[in-house]
């Protein structure tokens, strides 16, 4: 399942988005995917992988900025 995929991948290979428009995080799930819910993904990776908010933030942008060459 995806919390296992999460545990068990490095954070330097997650990148958050919203793309799948209709994945959006609890308690949003009847509602469409939108930008802004990026801190409740965000805050939920760093329960799963137990590392602080901040790293997580941190080093998803980075990851973002790396693959999209910005």
């Amino acid at each position: 399942n995806i919390i296992n995929v999460i545990k068990n991948i490095d954070l330097e290979y997650i990148v958050l988005e919203t793309d799948s428009p209709y994945l959006t995080p609890e308690p949003y799930r009847k509602y469409k995917n939108e930008s802004m819910y990026i801190p409740l993904i965000s805050k939920k990776i760093s329960e799963i992988k137990e590392v602080g908010e901040e790293l997580v933030m941190n080093t998803t942008t980075e990851s973002a900025y790396r693959i999209f060459d910005f």
